[in-house]
Parts: structure tokens; sequence; C-alpha cells
């Protein structure tokens, strides 16, 4: 078992949202370990997803969390930074030190392919690659990937909402609902809002 192939499951979180990062997940499992319950993060309730991600990251072989930033993502467009964010989490290239970062780097040579969400791949990866639409409904790495992706999100945007408060972050996650822009209106755009997207564009003062 140990010298077979790796499968490297990676998936996002955030690429709609008008404020915070988007987040990216690679995840390793280990098919000695198996894990219960794994679907795409948006099909489970939030006690769900909080259950299964520990889990995940105390059975994985390995895993990496990875972003890009919101200034990233109006310098290069969200497609570009998610893509940016979903390279790093391959390379281990994390930001945090709560992963397995280095465990990713020293496995990521035996990798044999890689699975992504979607129906694109970035470029420069370090080994064959296919992109599978819904690809987090029928593919364990890849639906693991997308739990740690969503929950690292979220726990960010609740800490932004402390820093930031008024604009209701830990409730919509930054996304587009009636509530954030009612919020976005009468308060402006703060410092992680993404300029670069309409509804927040719209409303920036001219300098």
């Amino acid at each position: 078992m140990r010298n077979l192939p790796l499968i490297i499951g990676v998936d996002e979180a955030g690429r709609g949202p008008w404020a915070g990062p988007v987040t990216a997940a690679a995840v390793i499992l280990d098919p000695a370990r198996p894990i219960d319950g794994l679907t795409d993060s948006k099909k489970l309730s939030e006690k769900a997803r909080e259950r299964l991600a520990p889990l995940i990251r105390e059975r994985a072989l390995a895993w990496c969390v990875a972003e890009a930033s919101v200034e990233e993502i109006d310098t290069l467009n969200i497609r570009q930074a998610t893509f940016l964010a979903m390279r790093r989490a391959i390379f281990g290239q994390s930001q945090t030190v709560s992963d397995k970062s280095g465990q990713f780097r020293a496995v990521l040579a035996r990798a044999g392919l890689i699975l992504i969400d979607g129906n694109a791949l970035p470029g420069d990866l370090p080994a064959p690659a296919r992109a599978i639409i819904k690809g987090d409904l029928t593919e364990p790495a890849i639906s693991a990937a997308s739990i740690l992706a969503k929950t690292h999100r979220d726990a960010q945007m609740a800490s932004l909402c402390k820093l930031h408060p008024g604009y209701g972050f830990s409730g919509h996650k930054g996304y587009g609902t009636a509530a954030h822009a009612a919020a976005l209106a009468e308060l402006g755009p703060c410092p992680v809002h993404r300029r670069s997207f309409a509804p927040v564009k719209a409303l920036l003062r001219p300098c």
C-alpha cells in the first residue's frame, strides 16, 4: 500500500462572495482509515461539517489549506486567484501552521493523480490532473477537501466579523445576501471587500 500512487483531492470555497479570501484545500485520504459521510460540503449542515473536519485532519495521510487574498483576487481576477490557492494547497504552501503541509510536501512525489472539482484545471501541477464537475459528490478526496476549505473559510469570516463589525460576515460569510447589500450600502466597503466585484466597485468613492 505504501508504494501505490496517491490521489490528491482538491476543492475551493469562496469564489462567489463579495468579501474575504478564496480558500482551497488539498487532501490525500488514507485508504486504511476511511471516513463515513463525506460529500459536498454544501450538502452538509454546519454541525455535520464541524464533526467531519477534525476527522479528516486526523485520518488523512496529508492535507493542506491555502488561500488567495482579497488583494490577489482584485489583481488577478477570481478565476486565477482560485487557481493560485489550489496550486498553493497542492504544493503544501500553506499560510497557516495548523495543517499537515509538511507531510503533503513529503508525499507529493508519490502523487499519481490530482482530482479537482469543477470544469477547469490550474496549470503547473506536479502530477496528471482531471477536472470533475460535481466531483465533491462522487470523489471522497474532493469531498474531504470541500469540507476543509469550507470550514476553514467560515471560521475566518467569523474572525473578520469581529474586526469589521456591522457587515454580518459571521452569518452570510461574505456572500451577496440582502443583509450584506444593506450593510454595504450603509457602511461602504471595508478592507476585506473585493473591490473588483461589481456590487462593491459601485460603492467606491473616487479618490
